[in-house]
């Protein structure tokens, strides 16, 4: 069978996962009584949860005689690890932009990486049928990020289609029929090349693993496209380091190539599709799997380097061991190295006293669906704030810089452009209209300043604004940046907390805690409205009298607490405090939870 492989690229909330949905609905992979679900793709809890992709997946439709396999790329810099590997696997790309927004800092990351590959893409128009929807802009900034990307000739000249994904249907023109998604299928078998290994499939066999899991029955699993030759389950073959060190030998026990959703076992792996092999023990990400007498490994891509580190920590707290069952520094570690293995853009390193992990990665978002991801595994964990990786370039200290695109109400301008090119060192490089009312600012911040601003962005655009964030490059060090202003109230007792007492310490600041939670000495409670820190005591109940008296009886009404998400406690806290996860709370405390370790260690400091 002819074999088309194609990666489908999107900035986040798009509508690529629900276009896949379409596509496989439309090739009839399902029975006409077959029950399905919205957003097929994104099969991880976490992915429903936020409506994001994170893990790089593919299925499989077939169309007319030919096979198309789709892997579904996650459209968050923050996961490029995955994209990097997957484009290798297929032979075109189709770049699906929404008729409003445009090409957005997402969609330049993941569109770079695969016109520096070669790969020739699709342009798709999505959502066309929006009130605000302007498809033939969109198209013109496509071509201008083609352009700006320093895409070839052949990569320029794209063929266009506009489309609504959850209408399910696509046309090569506005004025289409609008019926189904026919045009878009015969476009992919007639635009994106057969893939060129099938002319080497009389040649020994070897494969590049790019993606690695687990299966509970037949155990680890590494899928990739198969580079040249046949492979039968039962054969014996070996794994190559990328340097071409052997690793292992091993005997494969299954042969997978997906079929719609599933994967399902077939009799020969063959050059050019896409099949995932168990069997093995230790080959993993980047190995060359290959028949017993080929001894070059395949170059694997280079992996952009991490930006950010965070240090993963036991939980030492007074309540520690409350929730979770996993709590000892050796089981965290396991799990730490367990995830290493899998994604390749995290890299881990012991702390020197050994009892902590030092964990870096892409950004925050990537760090949190980690943390999240061990907690709801039963992890008791310390987190401490990012910090930025520095490099050295020619004795000069250099710091990651960030790309952020921000789209926000023309009244909000001034306070954003303030506060990114004033206390955060930021250049500002773009500013025009974005239509609606709205502006499009184009700055380039570090890291360092972009740590902990969402939420007073979110603050200062009243929940309007849309802030996207891409990795640009390295700059020499711009000296210090202030981090919170605002200081903390700190827990000074142990116990439950009071509702009367939290109605008396509202006047000093915004509350993290409501009535009757477990509190511990050195807990934070609450922001202060100052710049200090504040201890307080929650605990302290009312006086109580045998004389009545009006007014002094009146019901205590608590104002909502400030509840923070993962992600947001650890852009919150400042570089003597920490998160406290466990499976059923997210706590912040200061690093010394003794009152008089604390004053010591701020006396010596």
């Amino acid at each position: 069978m002819d074999i088309r492989n194609i990666a489908i690229i999107a900035h986040v909330d798009h509508g690529k996962t629900t276009l896949v949905d379409e596509l496989l609905k439309q090739s009839g992979i399902y029975r006409e009584n077959e029950a399905t679900q919205e957003r097929a793709m994104d099969s991880n809890d976490i992915e429903r949860e936020r409506g994001i992709t994170i893990l790089a997946k593919c299925t499989s439709v077939e169309w007319k005689g030919t096979r198309i396999n789709i892997v579904d790329t996650p459209g968050h810099a923050d996961f490029g690890g995955e994209v990097e590997r997957i484009l290798s696997m297929v032979d075109g790309v189709v770049l699906l932009v929404d008729a409003a927004e445009g090409p957005m800092p997402q969609t330049k990351f993941v569109t770079s990486k695969a016109l520096a590959l070669g790969l020739r893409p699709i342009v798709v128009v999505n959502k066309v049928d929006k009130a605000d929807g302007e498809p033939d802009r969109a198209v013109d900034d496509c071509f201008d990020l083609f352009a700006a990307l320093e895409a070839n000739d052949d990569q320029l000249d794209f063929p266009t289609m506009f489309a609504s994904g959850r209408a399910g249907w696509c046309d090569e023109t506005l004025d289409g029929p609008r019926e189904n998604l026919d045009a878009l299928f015969d476009l992919i078998v007639k635009h994106v090349p057969s893939p060129a290994q099938i002319a080497h499939k009389d040649e020994p066999f070897r494969m590049l693993a790019t993606t690695l899991s687990a299966d509970p029955f037949i155990g680890r699993i590494l899928t990739g496209r198969v580079e040249s030759g046949t492979l039968k389950a039962g054969e014996t073959v070996k794994a190559l380091s990328r340097d071409g060190t052997k690793i292992e030998q091993f005997r494969v026990s299954k042969v997978l190539a997906f079929r719609g959703l599933s994967q399902t076992a077939i009799d020969a792996a063959e050059a050019g599709d896409i099949v995932t092999l168990a069997g093995m023990t230790k080959a993993t990400v980047a190995d060359t799997i290959c028949d017993l007498s080929v001894d070059d490994a395949i170059p694997a891509q280079p992996i952009d380097p991490p930006t950010i580190t965070v240090t993963f920590g036991i939980n030492d707290s007074p309540l520690a061991g409350k929730d979770g069952k996993k709590v000892q520094s050796r089981v965290i570690r396991d799990r730490l190295m367990k995830e290493a293995e899998v994604n390749v853009a995290i890299k881990i390193a012991d702390t020197p006293g050994g009892d902590a992990f030092e964990v870096s990665g892409r950004g925050e978002l990537q760090m949190g669906v980690l943390i999240e991801n061990m907690r709801r595994e039963g992890f008791e964990l310390s987190i401490s704030r990012p910090q930025v990786i520095f490099t050295e370039v020619d004795g000069v200290r250099h710091e990651p810089v960030e790309e952020v695109t921000i789209d926000v109400d023309d009244e909000y301008t001034g306070s954003v452009v303030e506060k990114l090119t004033g206390p955060r060192k930021g250049e500002l490089t773009e500013m025009k209209p974005a239509g609606a009312g709205k502006t499009r600012i184009i700055a380039h911040v570090p890291s360092r300043g972009l740590i902990g601003y969402h939420g007073e962005f979110l603050t200062d655009t009243r929940g309007s604004g849309v802030l996207n964030r891409l990795f640009h490059g390295t700059t020499p060090y711009k000296g210090k940046i202030e981090g919170r202003r605002q200081g903390v109230l700190i827990s000074m007792e142990n116990g439950a907390s009071v509702a009367f007492a939290l109605w008396n310490l509202e006047d000093r600041g915004k509350m993290f805690i409501g009535a009757q939670e477990a509190i511990y000495t050195g807990m934070i409670i609450g922001e202060h409205s100052r710049e200090n820190d504040l201890e307080v005591n929650p605990l302290k109940g009312k006086k109580l009298t045998n004389v009545r008296a009006s007014g002094t009886d009146e019901a205590v009404r608590l104002t909502t607490p400030v509840i923070m998400s993962l992600e947001q406690a650890i852009a919150y806290i400042d570089d003597d405090e920490l998160v406290e996860v466990t499976p059923n709370a997210i706590r912040l405390r200061k690093r010394y939870l003794d009152p008089h370790e604390r004053k010591r260690q701020s006396r010596s400091a």
